[in-house]
């Protein structure tokens, strides 16, 4: 692969790809809000997500253009909030959009990240691209929103495709690492009632799914999951045993309601049930290398 750029690409998510890419790409160019430079050859280049300020030139001739940017939805709802977590979604899509089409050799292909949020709670049926059922609220219109974005504008040199991603496990960020502290501090119970699914990928799953993407040329929506979905309980259970704790006091909740509003988050996160399945990369033949959960956390925690 010659070049890709990765819109910010300073998070964790962005420190996968960079790690996954480093030795298969001739150059790697991060866009962020931080000041431009070079380190370990990945060259880093200041954008404020909204306007064109001389940053858009880095697209020309890339193989791929990876756009990671987004508010944390790990805050409380608040009125602002929510228009941050809306804004810094459409924004960075818009004008990379304007971007994409100012370019006299544009990028070959964008991926534009999503959410697998973007499909009702469900506890009875397994979401695909296909027969996925999208539901009616904040986070499931603001998903909305960012896709058609994305896709309302025709960029017809440059192949799109929406990365519908799942919560991402992985060693040095993510939700994996407080799932893991509250598990060894004896809190590692069901979470609610537990019936509710998490659809989830490990992160080299992650990386390696959208570097398939790209050399298959797929384009349109896919669902970026581990093939199966886990019950919070299951889930749950699975962590205690691998991080060696046979208590797990369950969080009721009335308990996660009260705690997410002192630490400043929404019981969403936890109590929502994703129950997603990556239809098409499997029918297009992609093999996850942790397929399952019990290889996911050996691998982890090793």
């Amino acid at each position: 692969m010659k070049k890709i750029v990765i819109a910010a690409g300073t998070g964790f998510l962005g420190e996968v790809l960079v790690n996954y890419f480093k030795d298969k790409c001739e150059e790697i160019v991060v866009l962020t809000r931080g000041k431009s430079k070079i380190r370990n050859t990945i060259k880093y280049v200041h954008w404020d997500a909204k306007t064109l300020t001389g940053w858009e030139t880095e697209l020309e001739n890339a193989t791929a253009l990876i756009n990671l940017a987004g508010k944390s939805v790990d805050c409380r709802y608040t009125d602002t909030n929510k228009k941050e977590i809306l804004a810094s979604r459409v924004d960075s899509t818009a004008i990379l959009n304007i971007a994409v089409l100012s370019c006299k050799k544009p990028p070959k292909h964008w991926l534009n990240s999503s959410t697998a949020t973007i499909y009702r709670h469900s506890e009875d049926k397994q979401m695909t691209e296909l027969n996925g059922e999208i539901g009616n609220d904040f986070s499931m219109n603001v998903a909305k929103t960012w896709e058609q974005t994305f896709f309302e504008v025709p960029t017809k040199n440059t192949l799109k495709t929406a990365l519908r991603t799942s919560i991402v496990l992985g060693k040095n960020g993510g939700a994996f690492i407080p799932l893991k502290r509250l598990s060894q501090f004896g809190l590692g119970g069901k979470q609610g009632n537990g019936n509710q699914f998490i659809s989830w990928v490990h992160e080299y799953d992650f990386a390696s799914a959208i570097d398939f993407i790209i050399q298959q040329e797929m384009t349109g929506v896919i669902n970026i999951v581990s093939p199966k979905p886990i019950q919070n309980k299951v889930f749950m259970k699975q962590l205690r045993k691998v991080v060696g704790m046979s208590i797990g006091f369950p969080i009721s909740l009335a308990l996660l309601k009260l705690g997410a509003k002192i630490i400043g988050t929404e019981p969403e996160l936890v109590l929502k049930s994703r129950n997603v399945i990556p239809g098409r990369l499997l029918q297009n033949g992609f093999q996850f290398e942790f397929d399952t959960l019990e290889k996911t956390f050996k691998n982890l925690v090793s």
